[in-house]
């Protein structure tokens, strides 16, 4: 009996794969064979090229740049060659549906699945779709939302609310481990600082300036980006990771409070975690502002505190960071309202009820 076949795309940032990895294992225990269209170099081929149950494909990608540039003018070719090596790819590997996470290397995949008549389920993290999404969604057979709000934003024939997809393995953690692996010990509470995959400039700076004030309160594990560790620093309770992947769980399991960008993905998995939070969305001028929208929508919620990166001093974060200690207990309680348990089972459903 031929095995079911399953193929995932998305990439471009972390945010674009995390969800994927969340459904592999998953998919993989089942039996399932599992390919994955992703780009030539894109963070998505680093995360993915080390699963073992999993065949990538790499393809030419364009970018949906929101500005002027040269490079604008050659993307619809490498958009459209992309188009035709996804078409090619589905074409021998038959999946019988397609799951797709986003980013700019989705959109050829699920234009071609659209030309092959393979069905393509679509998850949007963010409160409103992004370019990438809003381009592909003309081309899906299903929609999903993260954000319970985001259904205002998408297609009645297409949309359902699924809540958020959190890795199982994110609730395995092990606060020892994760002492044990950043050099801290139980004495005092930990921060973990994230910028997202590529780090935070601003928020690594200002972070690094702050540590006389905030290392009497705090010992702290910063994942600051590829090259972005600071060698010069030393500090007792004060540790520097460029990107942490294995040993994440443990990392998440000894931490006390997080401060944090504000992409769908990750601020999920703290709420799931019930890790009290402090946010410093990305500002419009370096994105879509969709990181500004997640973020005021966790602080209605009282998930989260909320910090625009024009207000960040060092001031400013050492008074924000001692106030969501004080906040914490509340926080944690409004946590408790939400429930992740049913989405990627729902997800998992929507993919099965859609198969080709």
């Amino acid at each position: 009996m031929r095995k079911k076949r399953i193929l995932f795309t998305g990439g471009g940032s972390a945010g674009h794969v995390i969800v994927n990895l969340a459904l592999i294992p998953v998919y993989a225990r089942a039996g399932w064979e599992i390919d994955y269209i992703g780009s030539k170099d894109g963070i998505e081929r680093k995360l993915i090229g080390e699963l073992e149950d999993v065949t990538y494909h790499p393809i030419s990608t364009g970018k949906l740049r929101r500005y002027m540039s040269k490079e604008n003018l050659k993307d619809p070719f490498k958009v459209l060659k992309g188009t035709m090596q996804a078409w090619r790819i589905i074409g021998k590997r038959k999946p019988a549906v397609i799951f797709s996470k986003g980013g700019f290397v989705s959109v050829p995949v699920v234009a071609a699945a659209k030309l092959r008549n393979v069905p393509a389920v679509i998850h949007e993290s963010d409160y409103t779709p992004g370019l990438a999404n809003k381009i592909a969604i003309p081309f899906a057979k299903k929609v999903l939302a993260t954000f319970e709000e985001t259904m205002q934003y998408l297609p009645e024939p297409k949309r359902e609310y699924v809540g958020a997809v959190i890795r199982e393995e994110l609730f395995q953690g092990n606060k020892e481990k994760g002492l044990a692996f950043a050099g801290l010990t139980k004495e005092k509470p930990v921060l973990l600082v994230m910028g997202g995959s590529g780090g935070a400039e601003k928020i690594n700076e200002t972070l690094r300036e702050s540590l006389s004030e905030l290392l009497p309160s705090f010992q702290i594990i910063h994942i600051c980006g590829q090259g972005k560790v600071d060698h010069s620093i030393n500090e007792e309770g004060y540790a520097q990771f460029e990107y942490v992947n294995e040993e994440l769980k443990d990392i998440f399991a000894a931490t006390d409070f997080v401060l944090s960008r504000a992409g769908s993905n990750a601020i999920f998995e703290f709420l799931a975690l019930r890790i009290p939070m402090l946010l410093i969305p990305l500002s419009k001028q370096a994105s879509r502002g969709d990181q500004i929208i997640n973020a005021k929508s966790f602080a209605e919620k009282r998930y989260a505190r909320v910090l625009e990166e024009e207000s960040l001093t060092i001031e400013v974060l050492v008074r924000e960071l001692q106030q969501l200690r004080e906040f914490s207990s509340i926080m944690t309680d409004h946590m408790k309202e939400y429930k992740s348990e049913k989405a990627r089972e729902r997800v998992m459903e929507i993919l099965e009820e859609n198969m080709k």
